[in-house]
């Protein structure tokens, strides 16, 4: 079995996601989806910047005009829009049912690395993915309850699986150009396409005064600080690290252990009880992911 740095950085950004959640849920309660994306990206840039400072120094890198355009491009989807979707269907469906629908984000990606990056998996690979999603489905499965709006469920759902799309296609755009420049770079730069692009919004529709007083009236700011840096800072540099050192694919399917400790986490701090499903959904995730990684 070859478990390599990309592997681990995939599941170590699968566990700050997983933190991340938790926090977000709790931030969504007091500040709507884009004005919660905006404060994470646009707060985040200096540590960024900082972190560029030390490990780079003050040379800035030679990109191609057209690979800049497609970083730019690549944090509008993934991280300006993708993120956004993602806070809109975590405050509509919970965190449960946003970890069902963020299984796509692997078959998404898979799919999307065949079409473009000309990407393979072996069959052990493909019955891991399997693993994996089927693990992750018994861990978050949950039947609708009698007092859920259909509509607004089937709504939410659909802004879920839109985030998943818009996040795949980003990180696939950008996976190429991981191999070219320093994985750094093309973080800041993926976050300053997507502070970018919600700001020109902002600007377009006018809606600065509404959103700094939706800011004032914000309740959880620790939350949503520590939110912010663990999903942002620690979990892109995490995220794209896996991407670097490892096929995209397989750094996709890692990612979805998210799900599992997201449960493990519930467990951990809200003190949720854990039946044999549960138990069983972790088993076959891990088997999983035992498959993934063998080469």
């Amino acid at each position: 079995m070859h478990f390599g740095l990309g592997e681990f950085y995939s599941v170590a950004c699968a566990f700050a996601w997983a933190v991340a959640v938790i926090l977000f849920k709790k931030s969504g309660e007091s500040l709507g989806p884009f004005a919660l994306n905006l404060f994470k990206n646009v707060s985040v840039l200096p540590l960024f910047a900082l972190t560029l400072l030390v490990l780079q120094g003050t040379a800035l890198p030679q990109i191609l005009l057209d690979d800049l355009a497609l970083i730019l491009i690549s944090g509008v989807l993934g991280i300006a829009a993708g993120d956004t979707y993602y806070f809109r269907a975590l405050n509509a469906i919970g965190a449960s049912r946003i970890a069902v629908a963020q299984t796509l984000y692997s078959p998404f990606v898979i799919g999307l690395s065949m079409l473009f990056l000309g990407e393979r998996l072996s069959g052990w690979q493909f019955g891991g993915v399997g693993l994996v999603l089927g693990g992750i489905l018994l861990v978050t499965w949950s039947r609708v309850g009698n007092g859920d709006d259909p509509r607004a469920l089937l709504r939410g759902v659909g802004h879920a699986v839109l985030a998943m799309l818009l996040m795949a296609a980003g990180v696939v755009m950008a996976k190429p150009l991981l191999e070219r420049y320093d994985f750094v770079w093309v973080v800041f730069l993926r976050i300053v396409g997507g502070s970018v692009g919600m700001l020109a919004i902002v600007v377009w529709r006018r809606q600065g005064a509404a959103l700094i007083a939706e800011y004032r009236a914000v309740r959880h700011w620790p939350q949503i600080v520590a939110g912010g840096l663990t999903g942002t800072y620690f979990s892109m540099l995490l995220w794209l690290a896996g991407y670097k050192y490892t096929q995209a694919s397989i750094a996709a399917v890692l990612n979805e252990l998210a799900a599992v400790f997201i449960l493990l986490l519930a467990v951990i701090f809200l003190r949720e009880k854990v039946g044999a499903r549960q138990i069983g959904g972790v088993a076959l995730a891990l088997a999983g992911v035992f498959l993934v990684v063998l080469r």
